[in-house]
């Protein structure tokens, strides 16, 4: 059996679906409210009697952790009160216990889609997060962006669930999206410079430990952290600046932050005119270079610096992957923005097929209407 694990915070209108979804598989379901002012509470009680209160201590962890403790199992999934889970039939539920039986020494990963408006534009980037394990052997640790760690201090394994959650948490109102951002950058930067003060006493002391090293390597995760919440932020400069201290470190290229930090750097690089800079990033190509998110990257760094050929080059390769984190680098996007090139340098019977390819994508769109209304 397994408990579904939900902290949550003045979200009445996200609980209702995320908790429905989920009630339809048996699942035990604990909800913690760490200090709702609206129905949130009142919802949550409607799919199940088991929702405590938490005094919210600006700890993530600590408040996933109560969760955790809350469960009558052992076998336990989180998930966000602002995820919804797709749905999954029952001879999927019973592979994925049987997994967490014969594993409990790893820690399972569901697949999340993580879809959010732009611009009137719909957005959607995939990825792979840590979410499902046995609570006797492992805890959240980290005030804000908590992950999951081994109580006996190990490195463990992961394995894939058929598990897939669309989550909502990017989609905001303007103030809804300020109040998030500045309440992460706040507590990022303040678990930084608990950390960096720390790392400096031991350093004065001559003390060279476990607990150092540990420290510092939370730091560039940390740092990714705080790019992610400036970009969202518009903050492009400040964003790059985090990203590039992150990167000094030295990181295992294969790690999955590690790969977003770089892509997410060249993309805010590229948003606060630094387009020149961006360019070094040929120099990591052949560690970075075999996705076609990288790939698509790489297409708008030459676009932005004019290199219209090798732009079109680097669209086409991202073109020919089956597979991509952010939708549409690998079809729609990369084919727009050859089109566009390709209208830019007067092709404008080439750019209208690579438009066509594009199918419902709205820019796409708009340009084949201006298109055929200046004929």
């Amino acid at each position: 059996m397994i408990s579904v694990c939900v902290i949550t915070k003045n979200e009445e209108k996200n609980i209702e679906s995320c908790l429905a979804a989920l009630s339809e598989y048996g699942f035990e379901l604990v909800v913690v409210d760490t200090g709702s002012t609206d129905n949130t509470r009142r919802l949550a009680q409607k799919y199940t009697t088991s929702v405590y209160d938490f005094d919210w201590c600006d700890d993530f962890s600590a408040a996933k952790n109560y969760a955790v403790s809350k469960a009558e199992n052992d076998l336990v999934l989180v998930v966000d009160s602002d995820e919804f889970m797709k749905p999954v039939s029952s001879g999927e539920l019973r592979k994925i216990e049987e997994q967490m039986r014969q594993n409990p020494g790893m820690v399972g990963r569901i697949r999340r889609r993580n879809v959010f408006m732009r611009d009137g534009v719909q957005y959607e980037n995939r990825e792979w997060v840590n979410r499902i394990f046995d609570r006797r052997n492992f805890r959240y640790e980290g005030r804000i962006h908590e992950q999951i760690v081994s109580i006996h201090g190990e490195n463990y394994q992961t394995w894939l669930s058929s598990l897939t959650f669309v989550h909502r948490g990017y989609d905001l109102s303007p103030e809804e999206k300020k109040q998030k951002i500045q309440r992460n950058v706040t507590l990022l930067e303040q678990e930084i410079s608990r950390i960096s003060a720390r790392i400096e006493e031991l350093r004065e002391k001559n003390i060279q430990s476990r607990e150092v090293e540990e420290m510092e390597e939370k730091m560039p995760y940390l740092l990714y952290q705080l790019g992610k919440s400036c970009y969202m932020a518009g903050d492009y400069h400040g964003s790059s600046r985090h990203f590039e201290e992150g990167l000094s470190y030295e990181l295992n290229p294969k790690l999955e932050y590690v790969i977003d930090m770089v892509e997410t750097y060249g993309y805010a690089l590229l948003n606060s005119g630094q387009e020149q800079t961006a360019l070094s990033f040929e120099n990591i190509y052949e560690e970075f270079g075999s996705s076609a998110d990288f790939q698509f990257l790489m297409g708008l760094v030459y676009m932005k610096n004019a290199k219209f050929d090798t732009a079109i080059q680097e669209f086409e390769k991202a073109l020919r992957h089956e597979d991509c984190r952010n939708v549409g680098v690998n079809s729609f996007v990369a084919n727009y923005n050859i089109g566009v090139i390709l209208e830019c340098l007067g092709d404008t019977a080439r750019a209208e097929t690579y438009y066509q390819k594009c199918g419902e994508y709205a820019p796409a769109k708009k340009r084949l209407e201006e298109i055929l209304q200046s004929c």
